[in-house]
């Protein structure tokens, strides 16, 4: 079957690998090119255990006063905010124990498997060099604020994750870079880093185009709609017509979801790095810094510090405060690390209002298939998302339960 993918961040690309590996002709349509955007600025982290959202419960209580907080990870552009309050109210109203089981069961499925998941996806590419096998750390300051996470340990070992709670002093035995910076270090087993996840997602795209794959750079302006379904996509270079269409345009994706019935609340999740260029010192796995909800993770030529939430759309351009915010707590961090200069990053990651990304068709007929939303954990997600796909197009039963992606569970709102 002819299959346009739309989008080649990790999630389209990945798609595009295992439906061109199931013999379908496919082409990859993005506006800029592979990994232009999010699938570059990530954490770079395989967060298997990232199966606990952000609405949590107390969210509401504590989210205005993170805001007016300087050292908070949350920011909100408030010329902004009359367009996100519809949005936020479906958000926050997901901040329920209940959710947060079954966001955590529906992502564990998801997730659990990322390395291998990568692993299979880069086989025998150039792809596969840039996969990390490491633990994921999470590193804080006190025991008081370890205890403050109890909350999010206990799902995440109710879920069936293992994890070592280790002392700071024994972490850097391990890590001399954190000698010192923390009380309590958390080290979740079966996990694993991207080591330059621009040229990851790059090197995949170049193997699909080497294995006969199309690419095609355009504008996507719109779709035509016939019989309910998605026709044909619309772009600057003329119309593009295929069996099945797949969108992957992350927070792009909603305008063209919302004309097929899919009427997903999403908004865009704006996420922030920096990176300290050709540092004296590197550090050995990726740690999450729990006081700042930011990752740093070393990289090739460089130690990236990624994360912070900002809610903003998709039209503004990036915020002071959320690079400033980081610029001070890695130096607070690493004071002893020098490194050639400090690189910037904004970028847009997509926020359905209950965190759950939407992967499967969006009609009866099959005729398109959304495969976005995955918020921060795109990169971790992408992958599987792109074999589920696949084998949807090929009418096989995927071996695991997909109701909670399910586009159609907007059709009715």
């Amino acid at each position: 079957m002819k299959v346009i993918v739309a989008g080649a961040g990790i999630v389209g690309v990945s798609c595009a690998i295992w439906l061109q590996r199931a013999g379908h002709d496919v082409t990859l349509v993005d506006r800029a090119g592979p990994a232009s955007g999010t699938s570059h600025g990530n954490a770079g982290v395989l967060a298997g255990i990232a199966i606990v959202p952000v609405t949590v419960p107390g969210l509401a209580r504590k989210a205005p006063g993170m805001l007016l907080r300087k050292d908070a990870p949350l920011f909100l552009k408030w010329s902004y905010l009359p367009k996100l309050l519809p949005f936020l109210a479906r958000y926050m109203s997901h901040a329920t124990d209940a959710h947060v089981d079954h966001y955590a069961k529906a992502m564990t499925n998801l997730m659990h498997d990322t390395v291998d998941q990568h692993l299979a996806l880069a086989a025998d590419t150039p792809a596969a060099k840039y996969i990390s096998q490491a633990d994921y750390c999470f590193g804080y300051a006190t025991k008081a604020d370890f205890a403050a996470d109890s909350y999010a340990w206990e799902k995440r070992k109710t879920a069936g994750f293992a994890y070592d709670v280790v002392t700071g002093a024994g972490y850097a035995t391990y890590d001399p870079l954190y000698d010192g910076t923390f009380e309590t270090v958390v080290r979740c087993k079966n996990h694993g880093s991207i080591t330059d996840p621009g040229r990851y997602v790059q090197a995949l795209a170049d193997h699909f185009v080497a294995e006969g794959g199309h690419l095609h750079l355009t504008q996507i302006t719109d779709v035509t709609i016939k019989g309910g379904a998605i026709d044909a996509l619309e772009t600057t270079d003329g119309p593009m017509e295929a069996d099945h269409i797949v969108m992957a345009l992350g927070p792009w994706s909603r305008k063209i979801a919302h004309k097929v019935g899919v009427k997903v609340p999403l908004e865009s999740e704006r996420g922030y790095h920096i990176e300290l260029i050709n540092p004296s010192r590197m550090p050995r796995s990726p740690v999450m810094i729990a006081s700042g909800k930011f990752v740093i993770t070393p990289m090739e030529g460089r130690i990236r510090a990624a994360g912070v939430v900002e809610f903003g759309g998709l039209e503004h351009g990036p915020s002071k405060a959320p690079f400033d915010l980081l610029k001070r707590q890695v130096a607070a961090l690493l004071p002893d690390v020098t490194y050639d200069h400090i690189v910037e990053w904004m970028g847009h990651r997509p926020a359905p209002a209950d965190s759950l990304p939407l992967i499967g068709a969006n009609d009866p007929t099959g005729r398109s298939y959304s495969a976005f939303g995955h918020q921060h954990l795109g990169l971790t997600a992408g992958p599987k998302t792109g074999r589920l796909i696949a084998e949807l197009i090929d009418g096989r039963k995927p071996n695991m339960d997909l109701a909670p992606f399910d586009p159609k569970k907007y059709a009715a709102e």
